[in-house]
């Protein structure tokens, strides 16, 4: 089961935003964060496949869900328009969002691309 991310979770796994002003991600391993809602067709099929990545990259990554409804300071926070939205945070660097219901095999290049993590 993939881990829901409160406003308070949030700044202790990912950015603690009251403490800095510059992205600095809090995390010790990559991880994908889906903003999504329970009345959202898309949002449930891309959750099966969250699900899968997750226990195929066992440890490597984190995937986080953020329900936009419950936590929308929160999708306030990364201008969350549509959904579901995922956004890729790497141990370095910048966070890159992506849009859409994606394919798995879109999901594993972000992984690999963005968050420079390979599945073996």
């Amino acid at each position: 089961m993939l881990e829901h991310l409160t406003q308070e979770t949030f700044k202790t796994k990912v950015f603690n935003f009251e403490v800095n002003k510059e992205w600095k991600f809090e995390g010790n391993v990559p991880c994908m964060i889906d903003f999504y809602a329970d009345w959202c067709s898309p949002c449930k099929m891309v959750a099966p496949i969250l699900e899968e990545l997750q226990k195929e990259y066992n440890g490597k990554i984190n995937i986080y869900k953020v329900n936009t409804e419950q936590e929308q300071e929160l999708a306030g926070m990364f201008g969350i328009r549509s959904i579901p939205s995922l956004l890729f945070v790497p141990l370095e660097g910048q966070p890159q969002m992506a849009m859409g219901a994606l394919p798995k095999d879109t999901f594993k290049k972000a992984i690999k691309d963005v968050l420079k993590v390979d599945e073996s």
